[in-house]
This record gives C-alpha cells, structure tokens and sequence, in this order.
C-alpha cells in the first residue's frame, strides 16, 4: 500500500497546479493513466482568456461569457474564474510559461480576441499554448522533492468509508469520506492501494464518447465514474 498526505488523480493543469500548491504542506502522489504530458491541457491550441487590457474589466468578461453561455452559466462560478484569472496567469509566468508578448514588462501580453469576446483578452504561446503550459507544469512537479508521480496507473475505484451520527435511535447525518483509491498499475497488471488524507479528482472529461474528437485516448470520463460510484 501506498501512503500520501495528497492524491491527484490526472496530470492535467488542474491537477498539477494543485499539486505544487499542496505540496508545501505534505507528500504528494499523482496518479496519470499513461506519460504525465498525455493530456487535455497539453493538446490546447487554443489561447487563455484574461483580464489584462486597460480597457477590459471583469464584469466585461462576465458579460461576455454568460452572453456566449446562453442561460447555460452559474454566474457565481463564472465570477469566481473571471476574477481569479490573471493571477493564475502571472503565476504561470513566474514558473516560466512563455506566453506572447508585445512590450517589455513581464506581464505585458499580446492579447487576441476571438469567439464570443469584447474585448482583446485572449492569451496564446504560439499555437501551442495547452502544450506551453503542460511542459511548465510538468517541469515543476519533476523537480519538487515532495511530489511523486505514477505514471501508467489507472485508478480503479475510490475508497470510501461511511460516517454516521446519531440522536437517540434517530440517524441524523450520513456522509462518503474518501481516503484513497485502487490503481491499477499498467506495467505489473495489479491493483494497487493508494491511501491518502485528501485527494483530488482531475482526470478532465469523456470527449471519447463522441466518435470524432481531438482529445486524446486518456479522456473516458473515469473520474466522472468513480465520483458518481462513491455518492458524490
């Protein structure tokens, strides 16, 4: 069995800039179903959109994507990415993302504009931009000494356990506490343990149910699956 403080399930930008984070605060295992850069992230061709334009504003950004979401958005969530964006942006850069730029300053960026934007926010490295910020990723989390990385495993299954408390003969609260997951390790055909104090589920979506797509083989929605196995 294997023991961690923190468990990622996908290399994605999702679950390697949670990695870096956490791993200050403990030991790190990320589990990735083939090579790390195998990815959603690394196969984006496609620029970041961000606030950074002296004419933009947020609630432009909101606007246009609640615009473009047709009824489909939360806004609160929308809020929350829209606002929270450029620092994600900068701390990219500050791990050596080279994004385009026009100007001398550091965050001084060649912004696009496309789809369904106002305003010239869009953020590009090339046309390789997913895969711009998959390799810095990557870089990093090579490089920490807290973090380990399992490639070729496939989780299986989330371990659960059940809390239960109890007024009298009444149950009044019932709650699925995650504490790791079975993996199956592609090189030896086992199943393996992965126990941990949190884990994070970031394996992207299942654009593979669909017979044409440009993501790649890795996206079959098991994370999706395993959540709605263990009642999340």
């Amino acid at each position: 069995m294997i023991e961690t403080d923190f468990l990622v399930i996908g290399s994605g930008v999702a679950g390697l800039s949670y990695a870096l984070k956490v791993a200050q605060f403990g030991r790190v295992v990320i589990i990735t179903k083939k090579k790390i850069y195998k990815t959603n992230t690394a196969l984006a061709q496609g620029g970041v959109a961000a606030v950074f334009s002296k004419t933009d504003s947020f609630e432009n950004h909101v606007a246009d994507t609640l615009a473009a979401g047709d009824g489909l958005c939360d806004e609160d969530v929308v809020r929350m990415v829209v606002e929270n964006g450029p620092e994600r942006i900068r701390e990219l850069v500050d791990l050596g993302a080279r994004f385009n730029r026009e100007g001398g300053g550091k965050y001084d960026f060649s912004l696009g504009r496309e789809g369904g934007h106002s305003q010239n926010r869009i953020i590009h490295a090339r046309d390789l931009t997913g895969k711009e910020i998959e390799d810095v990723l990557v870089h990093n989390v090579e490089q920490h000494e807290n973090i380990t990385i399992l490639e070729n495993h496939v989780a299986v299954n989330l371990i659960t356990y059940s809390t239960s408390v109890r007024s009298g003969l009444v149950r009044t609260q019932h709650e699925n506490i995650c504490c790791g997951v079975y993996v199956l390790d592609n090189e030896t055909g086992k199943v393996e343990t992965v126990a941990a104090k949190v884990t994070l589920l970031a394996t992207g979506g299942g654009s593979k149910v669909y017979l044409y797509t440009s993501n790649p083989d890795t996206a079959t929605g098991d994370g999706i699956a395993m959540a709605y196995r263990a009642g999340a």
